[in-house]
């Protein structure tokens, strides 16, 4: 069995950053015309109140798909690190994947909440890392 090492906490910010981007690229893109008209204020807010839950359900479904596939965002990808089992350290099922994402996206909404626990864990585990038993190591 191979020696595995968690992923450090710069580069899980890293990812995340990168992650962030491409799903907001992928947002704007998927909603370019919409953006293109917003011109007060107003409009923003009834754009961002109309659209919230695609953004949602956007980060979860990319979240879920590309860990489930592969154990690796685009983010994980460039900074060389894995979402695994914490016990098998294989990929995680779907289901799993799902359900870190979506404990990924509440913890975003209320103020990184699920992110604080790594700062406190030796394998510097994220909440939803732990609800979904997974870890993040390198690749």
């Amino acid at each position: 069995m191979r020696n595995w090492q968690y992923a450090s906490i710069a580069k899980r910010f890293i990812s995340f950053t990168i992650d962030d981007i491409v799903v907001s690229l992928l947002f704007i893109a998927i909603f370019y015309e919409q953006i293109f008209l917003i011109k007060t204020g107003d409009s923003l807010v009834f754009f961002i109140r109309d659209n919230l839950l695609y953004l949602l359900i956007l980060k979860t479904a990319y979240h879920t798909a590309l860990i489930a596939i592969s154990g690796q965002t685009l983010g994980k990808y460039f900074t060389k690190i894995k979402a695994v089992d914490e016990d098998s350290f294989t990929n995680i099922s779907w289901s799993r994947a799902f359900l870190r994402a979506s404990f990924r996206v509440l913890g975003e909404m209320f103020f990184y909440f699920t992110f604080i626990f790594a700062f406190f864990d030796k394998k510097n585990q994220t909440l939803h890392d732990k609800i979904a038993r997974c870890v993040v190591v390198d690749v």
